[in-house]
């Protein structure tokens, strides 16, 4: 058998803004490529990545194997100043692609977008604000056949000393994963709180856990 090739962890760069995304995409449904329930690369990534690649790109890390870069952690160190940011700046934007592309009329994203409205007006999006005890956030992803090598362990572990060194005492994140959910308690995280998404009921038939961790630095 060929030997595994050995990961570096480091800082994002610009030039990794793509290969990022393409994870993004590959991994958006627990796990498994967003195309399941979502047609449009650009916008999708758009959405879940471009603040923090283009608004925060110095709180990002990524992890080469072979100098292919194979997994992310993305970082906000005030989530509550990044959804402001992304509500005034990049929201606006996606709208309107939104409305003038015609992705909306595509039948997975239609299904999709009418799931979340649902969703929306079932209150499933109220969650408690933990932003004053616990101001940082991050999204970590690893390409699939490089999990299980804790990785992930070691891109946690950077952020959190930059986190430190930033002066920032505390960190949440949501997950959908119970697999997730284990592995954070295993980095220190506790169980805030605890809910559930229906806007993947027409794609699993069945309602899907969120749950929400924080730990202190």
């Amino acid at each position: 058998m060929p030997e595994e090739p050995d990961v570096a962890i480091r800082k994002f760069k610009v030039q990794d803004r793509e290969a990022v995304r393409q994870i993004v995409y590959d991994t958006a449904f627990m796990g498994e490529p967003a195309g399941v329930f979502f047609e449009g690369k650009k916008l999708f990534c758009d959405a879940l990545s471009l603040y923090f690649t283009d608004f925060e790109p110095q709180s990002c890390f990524v992890v080469e194997a072979g100098g292919e870069v194979i997994g992310y952690l993305m970082g906000a160190k005030d989530k509550a100043a990044a959804d402001k940011l992304f509500n005034k700046k990049i929201f606006p934007g996606l709208l309107t692609k939104v409305l003038f592309s015609g992705v909306f009329f595509g039948k997975k994203n239609l299904s999709f977008l009418l799931n979340v409205f649902f969703s929306l007006l079932k209150g499933q999006f109220k969650t408690p604000d933990f932003s004053q005890a616990y101001p940082a956030t991050l999204h970590i992803n690893i390409k699939f056949a490089f999990r299980g090598r804790h990785i992930g362990a070691q891109l946690v572990a950077a952020y959190f000393a930059y986190l430190k060194e930033e002066g920032v005492g505390g960190i949440h994140l949501a997950t959908m994963l119970d697999a997730a959910g284990k592995f954070f308690a295993q980095e220190g995280f506790v169980l805030l709180y605890s809910g559930k998404r229906s806007y993947f009921r027409h794609i699993l038939h069945k309602d899907v856990p969120l749950y929400i961790y924080g730990r202190r630095l």
